[in-house]
């Protein structure tokens, strides 16, 4: 028996367990597409996949629902794969190590990939249903959202006929998102050059709040590779390497450097630059630790790309950039510096890059190549992704709400999103496409926190079945 066989909705969370059971990282989506497509043999279920691993399994209407509009269901297939220090999990070869308190489904050591996994599970569990009354289905998996929605925007929609799109990539029950910010990613590389090293110090800001750099950019979550930046570009230093972050929508915890420094006193000089970092960050910052310990490199920047590196890391924007006038509390424009990582031959800078005003997207962008051109980085910008603008008339929007106020008596909160979201993609290629993104409940998503509530699946799989009937 599974870790999860007796908590319900059974239907939902079988499946689940079994994706959980899959590596299914980013790029790495080969078998878990696979996976769908033995689901839909074995059933005799029509399906699709394509090149890229999407699949789209298709499922007809049940009796008395065949002249009902079709309805797309639509989730992605990758995971953020985020761990902790110490946990041993092979993400290209192991499974999840699932657990759950009777409260929470999460697991140990790991990010646990309810973003997408429950909407996946959701899709399976409805297109494996015997007595379930819905519309005709059409279940979409696109892989790679986590890395930019690669899968959504190489997707051949031409399979699609339905203009009904419920997309359940939101972590927070009893909201309905009905627009979300366009954005890009964003990517420097600045060359280095060398000369011999000798004694330095190993240092570190970690232990801060990260998560989400669309849903969390401003909830007082500091950027460890800017605050580290900031740091060193105060101290006469001289870079050996620094490193921070492994995904682009995801804000860094933790960031590593080695520096030299021929002042006996930097490591009095470094703490007394920390207290002050320290007082600067947001309030919500109460664990960060910084460390300061003495190593040894054989070779270290030259000044002028120590310089350089420091430089651009210090003059680059990061975070909120503007808050909506129109949406109250929704941030308008963001950048988040996700990835910072040197190699033998450049340093790497990658961001996240979003907007719900495609001129100040346009705008940021140009920010960031002025800023490449200043300091002489090879400069690249990909993943660009529509915004998904508020559709005034909406009949699935309406239902969804009636619904939600029919099963639990209280209006659901219909808001526009800074993260973006698939549904910008699908609205862009299926022209009259009425779509609202939902899910259950989930806490501290793309770090080993993740944490997805047991309750909250339940009510939202009893929510979906309503809304289908609905439909």
């Amino acid at each position: 028996m599974g870790i999860l066989s007796e908590l319900q909705p059974k239907e939902a969370l079988r499946f689940f367990e079994e994706i959980c059971g899959i590596p299914h990282g980013s790029l790495d989506t080969k078998r878990i597409s696979d996976y769908c497509v033995r689901f839909a043999q074995e059933r005799g279920l029509e399906y699709v996949q394509d090149e890229h691993n999407n699949v789209v399994i298709y499922k007809p209407a049940t009796e008395g629902y065949e002249d009902h509009p079709t309805v797309i269901l639509q989730g992605h297939l990758d995971m953020v794969c985020e761990k902790d220090a110490d946990c041993n999990i092979d993400f290209s070869k192991d499974g999840l190590e699932l657990c759950h308190d009777g409260e929470y489904i999460f697991a140990k050591g790991t990010t646990l990939g309810g973003d997408d996994g429950i909407a996946v599970a959701y899709a399976l569990a409805l297109l494996d249903a015997k007595e379930l009354k819905h519309p005709s289905l059409e279940c979409v998996f696109t892989v790679d959202e986590e890395i930019g929605m690669l899968g959504a925007d190489a997707m051949d929609m031409s399979v699609l006929k339905g203009r009904l799109l419920l997309n359940c990539d939101s972590e927070d029950e009893g909201v309905l998102t009905v627009s979300c910010a366009g954005g890009a990613r964003s990517d420097f590389k600045l060359p280095l050059a060398w000369e011999a090293g000798g004694s330095c110090y190993r240092v570190s800001v970690e232990d801060l709040l990260g998560g989400h750099s669309g849903v969390e950019i401003h909830k007082g979550r500091a950027n460890a590779n800017k605050v580290l930046g900031d740091i060193l570009s105060q101290l006469p230093v001289r870079l050996v390497r620094i490193d921070g972050g492994s995904k682009d929508n995801a804000i860094p915890r933790s960031c590593v450097a080695l520096v030299c420094c021929e002042e006996g006193d930097f490591p009095v000089r470094f703490a007394a630059a920390c207290e002050e970092a320290r007082k600067a960050l947001p309030e919500t910052e109460t664990e960060v630790r910084f460390t300061c310990e003495a190593a040894t490199c054989e070779k270290r920047m030259t000044e002028a790309a120590s310089k350089a590196v420091l430089g651009l890391l210090r003059e680059l924007p990061n975070g909120v950039q503007a808050m909506s006038q129109d949406i109250e509390g929704l941030v308008q424009t963001s950048l988040n510096l996700g990835i910072l990582e040197t190699t033998e031959d450049f340093v790497r800078m990658a961001f996240s890059v979003r907007s719900s005003v495609n001129e100040e997207k346009a705008a940021l962008l140009a920010t960031l190549t002025a800023l490449s051109e200043k300091y002489g980085t090879a400069y690249e910008e990909s993943g660009h992704y529509p915004a998904w603008e508020y559709c005034k008339e909406s009949v699935l929007r309406d239902t969804m709400v009636q619904t939600f106020e029919e099963l639990y008596g209280r209006t659901p909160i219909v808001e526009a999103i800074h993260a973006g979201l698939e549904c910008g993609i699908f609205c862009d290629r299926l022209p009259g496409l009425d779509a609202v993104s939902f899910g259950p409940q989930m806490y501290d998503i793309h770090t080993s926190r993740e944490r997805l509530s047991i309750e909250s699946v339940r009510r939202t799989w009893d929510y979906l079945v309503a809304v289908l009937e609905r439909l």
